[in-house]
């Protein structure tokens, strides 16, 4: 037998013998039409009834088709169909069901007809097999048939069916299901017509088949009979015929649409209800819809470890739809319009694995195994440059990878918000209000949220000036949004006003050089935070530092975050900082953050704000369909709050998403999550760069087997004399 030189046998394990050595994912896989991601929590719901959280969110939107969806270029978002038709336009009645025109503002019941595109099919799926005559095969099995079932594989069958309006009224039903706990049923039962009564009936019903389950086989028995939602009426939610269905709501309630854009509005099957529902799915095989989703979207979940990864494959039985012809200004130019009138979904898998820390995670992005990602706060300065003015560009580094670099700012505010019940910051009375007025006023010119940004974001964000992020109807940038409290409009761009403008409303407010004028004593304002660990330091320094300008002593009081909740819930705070992000792209979604109805213990309201002008023009504002009327009233109510300084209008944060160059040209999309379809890899670029990028160095081998080599000749050639020596012939000469 040949032997194989030691050398060439390392440089070939190192090598991998023509792979390319570090790679993660299987060589089958290589130049296959594969989207690579990642997911840092693990999904707890897949439900759309209870999943409500972003990375839920990023798996379900990409299965679930809910009648409506976000046109993926325009901004101001736009509503476009999914499912549906088109979008539905509402009818408007009083109490008596009489026909009302579209312009009224009276309203007792709106009404909207939700018609959806025939011939949709589901994914394949056991719920939907069927035998030959006809009949389902897998929606009653005994028990002990199930417990030789661990995945969906383990049923040799699956089938399909044609998606039906019964399907959507079957899942709003789920909302009203006590064994789920839907994080929306509260809200959508004051809506919904008949939705709370369906609540109360399904509890009361529940609760007669789980007592008369736990009788029969035992409090440890979880797996109760099935509720089949099929028997129970909705009043407010009727199939007109297999295509129609009708959502009745209570009062003129324009934002409904955007709910029907969200995966709770998304169909399920009945059968799909059925299969999972049946005594042992869940018991140690975690066969449930939380698990193992069915819908009728562009993919499907094919695998399933949260701990390791899941997988995406396309849904052989998607309608289809096609990649956007038109979108903003700039779209076509930044070649987001270059796939127009093409058919999606183009990746035919999606491979999501799970990555727990920041580190590996951005190494196994700059190899090229993860084909987009984010930029941690470590590894900024290597990703982006930020110029004189503030402006984001990639590194060198990244620019010589051709990578791109994507920005958008979130539908999200970060604020800092004055309790309007404290005698200090709020005041009791009108003489007391007005200094508080000019106090808040004085501490929002002071906390210079640009120097923010800058140190704590790594410039990731831009200056709020109202309640409003950009996005969002009702917005208004450059001059006519700039906050006339805050800043001068100087040279083109908005200027935050001088420190002396600050002193001079303290002094106002009575508190000249940060004393009270009376008594001479310094003023203690009280900024309640919560104590994330040794790394807020600075920030908590930047925070006096602010304060510091103006004379005002900050004291920090920290704690735990459900102590901090539950001091902002009974309002024994003074001055705190919150987040909102928008559920949708309305004003309605932010307004109401100060509206005073809402400043009760459970109320968003958590400000405890209150000016009767702004609650009329809120009134009035909510239920508007979105044009000139409602601009201007927007514009009247974000005067209004400017001037009362109920927060200081901190920053909206802006998203980096770094993707390679095989990857096509994307658009950030922050309030839709089903995007993941308009995605084109090319997976032949992708493979050149990898290997280019991941090619093994084997110098370093070659040197310490050089080294070795050397060090061993001595020891051979002692080894080589020895054997000469025992091989002469006894007594022969030396």
């Amino acid at each position: 037998m040949r032997r194989i030189p030691l050398f060439a046998l390392l440089a070939c394990g190192l090598a991998g013998c023509g792979q390319i050595w570090n790679d993660p994912y299987p060589a089958k896989d290589r130049g296959k039409n594969i989207l690579y991601s990642f997911f840092v929590e693990r999904p707890k719901h897949l439900d759309p009834a209870q999943s409500y959280t972003s990375d839920e969110y990023d798996i379900i939107q990409q299965i679930y088709e809910p009648p409506l969806q976000y046109h993926y270029l325009k901004r101001p978002y736009e509503l476009i169909p999914a499912a549906a038709t088109e979008v539905p336009k509402a009818r408007f009645f009083d109490e008596h069901d009489h026909a009302l025109p579209a312009d009224a503002d009276r309203v007792a019941y709106s009404e909207y007809d939700i018609h959806i595109r025939p011939g949709i099919l589901y994914q394949p799926h056991p719920a939907f097999a069927r035998d030959e005559k006809n009949r389902p095969l897998y929606l009653e099995l005994a028990e002990t048939e199930i417990r030789s079932k661990f995945s969906l594989s383990d049923f040799p069958r699956s089938g399909t069916r044609e998606l039906t309006a019964e399907d959507y009224v079957y899942e709003i039903k789920r909302l009203a299901h006590p064994r789920l706990v839907s994080p929306i049923y509260g809200h959508m039962s004051e809506y919904i017509v008949g939705l709370r009564d369906l609540g109360e009936r399904l509890k009361r019903d529940n609760g007669t088949l789980m007592a008369e389950h736990q009788k029969r086989y035992g409090a440890s028995n979880r797996a109760y009979p099935w509720i089949d939602l099929r028997r129970y009426d909705l009043s407010g939610v009727k199939a007109l015929d297999r295509y129609t269905y009708r959502v009745r709501i209570k009062g003129k309630y324009p934002q409904f649409l955007y709910w029907l854009a969200m995966p709770f509005f998304a169909p399920i099957p009945w059968e799909a209800d059925r299969f999972y529902s049946q005594p042992g799915m869940n018991e140690g095989r975690n066969l449930t819809l939380d698990w193992y989703p069915v819908g009728t979207g562009p993919y499907f979940l094919a695998e399933n470890d949260p701990s390791a990864r899941m997988v995406l494959r396309v849904n052989p039985n998607f309608r289809g739809e096609l990649y956007p012809s038109e979108g903003e200004p700039g779209d076509l130019e930044a070649g987001l319009l270059a796939d127009a009138g093409k058919r999606v979904p183009f990746v035919e898998r999606i491979v999501l694995s799970r990555e727990k820390e920041s580190v590996p995670l951005w190494n196994k992005f700059l190899q090229g195994y993860y084909d987009s990602a984010g930029i941690g706060s470590d590894n900024f300065d290597q990703a982006v440059r930020v110029n004189v003015e503030g402006g984001a560009a990639l590194t060198q580094e990244m620019e010589e990878r051709g990578i791109r670099l994507h920005t958008s700012i979130a539908p999200s505010t970060f604020y800092m918000a004055f309790n309007y019940n404290d005698p200090v910051v709020g005041g009791k009375d009108e003489k007391s209000r007005d200094r508080a007025r000019k106090l808040r006023q004085a501490v929002s010119i002071a906390i210079d949220w640009e120097e923010y940004i800058s140190i704590f974001a790594n410039g990731r964000g831009i200056p709020g000036m109202g309640p409003l992020p950009p996005g969002i109807f009702g917005y208004r940038g450059d001059a006519q949004g700039t906050n006339p409290v805050v800043y001068d409009w100087v040279d083109g761009k908005a200027k935050r006003k001088p420190i002396e403008a600050a002193r001079r409303l303290l002094a106002e407010a009575g508190y000249p050089d940060g004393r009270e004028a009376n008594t001479g004593q310094p003023l203690v304002l009280y900024l309640d935070t919560t104590d994330r660990g040794p790394d807020d330091a600075a920030r908590l320094n930047w925070y006096r530092k602010q304060f510091s300008k103006l004379d005002i002593q900050l004291e920090i009081r920290s704690t735990d975050w459900n102590r901090f909740q539950e001091k902002i819930r009974s309002g024994n705070t003074q001055m705190f900082f919150l987040g909102w992000n928008a559920d949708y792209p309305d004003p309605e979604n932010f307004m109401f953050l100060l509206y005073g109805p809402n400043g009760s213990q459970d109320g968003e309201n958590k400000a405890r704000y209150e000016n009767p002008s702004f609650d009329r023009l809120f009134e009035q504002m909510k239920n508007m369909e979105s044009g000139p009327r409602r601009q201007a009233l927007i514009d009247q109510m974000v005067k209004i709050v400017r001037e009362d300084a109920p927060w200081v209008w901190g920053f909206h944060p802006k998203d980096y998403v770094l993707s390679h160059a095989w990857v096509s040209a994307g658009k950030p999309n922050k309030m839709a999550r089903n995007t993941l379809k308009y995605v084109r890899i090319d997976p032949e670029l992708r493979e050149q760069m990898r290997e280019e990028w991941n090619r093994p160095i084997l110098w370093p081998l070659g040197l310490i087997l050089a080294v070795l080599l050397l060090g061993s000749t001595p020891a051979y050639l002692s080894y080589r004399r020895r054997e000469r020596m025992a091989a002469k012939p006894a007594g022969s000469a030396a």
